[in-house]
């Protein structure tokens, strides 16, 4: 348990921003995982420009790494390509 201010401080900043990236981080699996279950290319193609779009902006913010968002955006992409 944290003893001085300071400690205590960052432990609520560390909370509240744990808070924060959980929900953006299940928001991004939903949307992956709507991609993966489209059945025709049109409904894909349009759940992938979303996911795509959601996922480089989680990069951009430091969410996830940009490595895993390029890796998870080849994975749709080679999906779509698949249907």
């Amino acid at each position: 348990m944290a003893q001085n201010k300071s400690a205590i401080k960052r432990d609520r900043q560390n909370q509240k921003r744990n808070a924060h990236n959980r929900a953006r981080r299940s928001k991004m699996r939903t949307l992956t995982k709507n991609v993966f279950e489209s059945s025709n290319k049109e409904e894909a193609m349009k759940a992938y420009k979303e996911a795509v779009a959601y996922l480089d902006r989680m990069s951009t913010k430091g969410v996830i790494h940009a490595n895993n968002a390029a890796r998870k955006k080849s994975q749709l992409t080679r999906h779509i390509n698949a249907l």
